[in-house]
């Protein structure tokens, strides 16, 4: 049975959270947005997951970065600062008494429209900022245990048709390749680029390992993830040879580990790709790896703790 990369263990207090919608708190079951939204009507707005871990927005930085850089690629206005975004972020996690474990769901549309129409000047409002702050851990694997993927006939697209590297609303091809992944029974889908070289998952990142060495995608066809950056940035701090570069299926189904990468779960274990069995699933270097990135995690907390005492 397919487990899912986002398996999280069900926590009774998310029946009962506070939802930040424009700055102000909602209970769940009343947190609504208008049907005349862009985000609705056409899926128009960017997004961020970010984790809350021990009181801290890991790696907020970057991923403001990545929000307000898709912005402005978008033309939309936010309309308020970064800084004031990620107090609100903090206000959203205090008013739920969340602290740790936490996984939040950072969206921004264009606003409300004077009618469904996809012309950005019929926007009649400022954006609409949402935050969704969830109790939400990973399930975890078992040792030895893996991730199963299915080769999607899906491909990832050029950036003049909708660029990848935009975290936009709209992922229908993501969940196209998804759906194919449920429908044979697996994990996730693993997503091909235009050229036949493998490019990402649906929803994580993709990693293999080949004689000690760490391959991931060219980035030419795939968003470029924070965790992922963060896991290549780790292999290059550690001296572990990393590459960003073209490979093909073939490369993959002899690959001595595979893993993928997100912020929900982190890294996590590759056991199978299109039936065939990846490794000996010891996964030595993807679990020294897992330990590297936990530590960076770490490392961001304590340098963002000596930048607020300062």
């Amino acid at each position: 049975m397919a487990k899912g990369t986002h398996q999280y263990q069900d926590d009774p207090r998310n029946e009962t959270i506070l939802i930040n919608i424009n700055g102000e708190l909602f209970p769940r079951s009343e947190a609504k947005v208008s049907v005349f939204d862009s985000g609705f009507i056409l899926g128009d707005g960017v997004w961020e997951g970010i984790r809350l871990h021990q009181g801290h927005l890991a790696f907020i930085q970057q991923h403001m970065r990545r929000l307000y850089d898709g912005a402005k690629a978008l033309d939309m206005d936010i309309g308020i600062s970064q800084t004031d975004l990620v107090k609100r972020i903090y206000d959203t996690c205090k008013a739920n008494d969340m602290h740790d474990g936490v996984h939040i769901r950072l969206m921004v549309t264009r606003g409300i429209k004077a009618t469904p129409y996809q012309d950005p000047r019929v926007t009649i409002s400022p954006a609409t900022i949402v935050i969704i702050a969830e109790h939400k851990k990973a399930l975890g694997l078992a040792d030895g245990e893996g991730v199963r993927l299915f080769t999607s006939h899906v491909r990832r697209g050029y950036p003049d048709v909708q660029d990848p590297k935009l975290n936009t609303h709209s992922k229908l091809n993501c969940i196209f390749a998804c759906i194919q992944a449920a429908k044979a029974q697996v994990d996730e889908a693993l997503m091909l680029d235009p050229h036949g070289f493998v490019a990402t998952c649906n929803s994580t990142h993709f990693f293999i390992v080949r004689d000690g060495e760490v391959w991931t995608s060219s980035g030419d066809f795939c968003l470029d993830g924070i965790t992922r950056r963060n896991v290549i940035n780790v292999c290059k701090q550690h001296g572990i040879p990393v590459y960003e570069r073209n490979f093909t299926l073939a490369d993959v189904y002899a690959a001595d580990e595979a893993f993928i990468t997100g912020t929900f779960a982190g890294l996590t274990p590759v056991s199978e790709v299109d039936g065939r069995a990846i490794g000996k699933r010891t996964n030595h270097l993807t679990k020294k790896l897992e330990a590297l990135y936990v530590q960076m995690i770490e490392a961001d907390h304590a340098a963002n703790q000596r930048t607020q005492l300062c």
